[in-house]
């Protein structure tokens, strides 16, 4: 039993935070946390969190995303009230679509300085209070919000978010905790010490028809875009594609490294190309894997899905054929699969090999024409995505960890980093910008002793909140590589004009509006002021030894910030910087 009667508020929530396994509280707070800063003050007699302050809520969120995704553990996080929770809505929301777990606190007031007890002060009811409070501002970009209303349920409410956050289909969780409460004392325990039940096995039925589904395919195919949040799920992916002679595809927009890409059965970031050959497709761990949805297999071909949350009821469409649809946890519904499929076929069946002998050679062709297509720009000027990502990936340890909050360069850094491990890589944005540094710091703070790696676009980067980020890396000694492919403009934006209006005003006058970022500053500049390190690459024969250059400052516990010049996006010859 976690005992919290007769503890401050404050005490009682770090108290419930490190008996439900939570051991990092990342924070932007404002003013009401006092109670709390006071209780971290004091001689700790058992374990609570460590509390690492930010510079910004989508910060604060995105390192609590990061931390959460390279550990698998529950973090939480503590923002200002109201206008910081507004702030932090888009990366919680990111969290939410991502199934990411958190705890996100914020205070409130619900005395205003009627109350007996401190005095609030005047800014809650002249600037901070709205009504139903932070908890109802935000409760459509998080799974589960509530404001704690009496003192008798907050240790009880803090364990339940906690469950709660950690309950499949996981994600973050808000509560609003009104000042008054944190200074109180507590007059109840919270009932138990029991954390989240684990999500359950998907249907032992299911798995029966799942496997003669593939079993029996002749062209069986794997589509993955989250399933890779464990290496052990991409452990029992390479065992299942080996066994069944099958591929797995990720798209464009994978969250994670699904499966490793230099093995002979990964089958590219296309899986519109396969539809048409497949005869099984079995998706795992998706969320939208062609587009669009309409536009699936061919007649006769089966679909089957396996997730926590297969049919993603939180989003208004989805649209895709299911004719088998399995609810469950992916590692240990795949550890049943694999169990139930071996006991119909045997690895290296003459006909299995077969068909994993065609997809190793389509695989590596497809890899071959990628290192003819970036080793073909190597002197290229301006500079080309390809041959950056392809000198990255000479030059990355073996350990490092990849952040990535791209757009239109994204492709480039699936194909041509193919050494990096499982669970080593992690999108940084989903459906808005602003994380991705964050996230990279989580990373961080889950591995201090690894190299990770920041690759953002100049747009994306001026969406986060560099400073803040680069301020809570250089007080926490967390030092990361920032490669920024900087092409001065947002090209995803520019592309779509001529896609509409291929005959428009626009294309045939090359005037494309809203486009811009320019002139570009010198990037490098900003690394420096925050004791780090910083360099603008302008010719393609520099880019492997600054990044180099990078890799050795933040071996040195600096942070760094490559800046890489690329075609400007306007298809100017002439630089906007010049």
């Amino acid at each position: 039993m976690i005992e919290t009667k007769g503890l401050t508020g404050a005490q009682t929530l770090l108290r419930v935070l490190g008996g439900m396994g939570v051991d990092r509280i990342f924070a932007s707070p404002g003013s009401e946390w006092s109670p709390l800063w006071e209780a971290l003050a004091e001689p700790q007699g058992e374990s609570i969190p460590l509390y690492l302050s930010t510079r910004h809520e989508e910060i604060a969120v995105g390192m609590a995303s990061g931390y959460a995704k390279a550990t698998g553990k529950l973090p939480a996080v503590m923002i200002h009230t109201t206008v910081g929770s507004l702030h932090a809505t888009m990366a919680m929301r990111g969290a939410l679509h991502e199934q990411i777990p958190m705890v996100v606190l914020t205070g409130e007031s619900i005395g205003f300085g009627e109350d007996e007890g401190p005095d609030v002060g005047g800014q809650w009811l002249g600037h901070l209070a709205d009504i139903g409070g932070p908890a109802r501002l935000v409760d459509r970009c998080v799974k589960w919000s509530f404001g704690v209303n009496t003192k008798a349920i907050l240790p009880a409410t803090i364990q339940r978010a906690c469950q709660l956050a950690m309950a499949a289909p996981r994600g973050p969780v808000f509560v609003s905790l009104p000042m008054e409460y944190l200074f109180d004392k507590m007059t109840k325990n919270p009932p138990s010490e029991h954390g989240s039940a684990p999500a359950p096995t998907a249907d032992p039925k299911g798995i029966e028809e799942l496997a003669d589904l593939l079993a029996g395919a002749k062209n069986p195919i794997i589509i993955s875009e989250e399933a890779g949040r464990s290496p052990l799920i991409v452990e029992h992916m390479v065992e299942l594609a080996e066994l069944l002679g099958a591929p797995v595809v990720e798209s464009r927009s994978t969250g994670y490294l699904n499966f490793p890409r230099n093995h002979p059965l990964h089958g590219g970031f296309e899986p519109q190309e396969y539809l048409q050959e497949a005869d099984a497709l079995f998706l795992l761990g998706v969320l939208a894997p062609w587009h669009p949805a309409s536009k699936g297999p061919r007649s006769g071909v089966k679909v089957a899905v396996l997730d926590e949350n297969p049919l993603r009821a939180e989003l208004p469409y989805w649209g895709f054929q299911v004719d088998l649809c399995l609810t469950g946890e992916i590692e240990s519904s795949l550890e049943q699969l694999l169990k139930t499929l071996k006991k119909r076929l045997s690895k290296g069946e003459a006909g299995l090999a077969q068909r994993a002998e065609k997809w190793r050679k389509r695989s590596e062709e497809r890899r071959r024409k990628w290192k003819e297509e970036a080793l073909s720009v190597k002197e290229k000027m301006p500079i080309d995505t390809r041959w950056v990502t392809y000198e990255l990936s000479q030059v990355l340890p073996p350990d490092a960890m990849i952040v990535e909050e791209t757009i239109t360069h994204r492709l480039a850094v699936h194909r041509y980093l193919d050494a990096v491990k499982p669970g080593s890589y992690f999108a940084g944005c989903i459906g808005g910008l602003g994380t991705g540094l964050a996230t990279a710091l989580g990373v961080k703070a889950a591995a201090p002793k690894r190299p990770v790696v920041c690759l953002i676009g100049d747009g994306s980067f001026n969406y986060d909140p560099a400073l803040a980020a680069l301020g809570a890396s250089q007080e926490h000694k967390m030092p990361i590589l920032i490669v920024l492919f900087n092409n001065m403009g947002y090209l995803s934006q520019k592309s779509g004009v001529p896609r509409y209006f291929p005959d428009g005003w626009a294309v045939r006058t090359k005037k494309f509006v809203g486009i811009s970022i320019a002139p570009s500053p010198d990037y490098g500049t900003i690394a420096r002021a925050f004791d780090g390190y910083g360099e603008k690459v302008e010719e393609p024969g520099q880019v492997r030894a600054a990044l180099e250059r990078g890799l050795k400052a933040v071996a040195a516990g600096q942070v760094a910030l490559i800046d890489i010049r690329l075609d400007p996006v306007s298809g100017s010859d002439k630089r906007p910087d010049k």
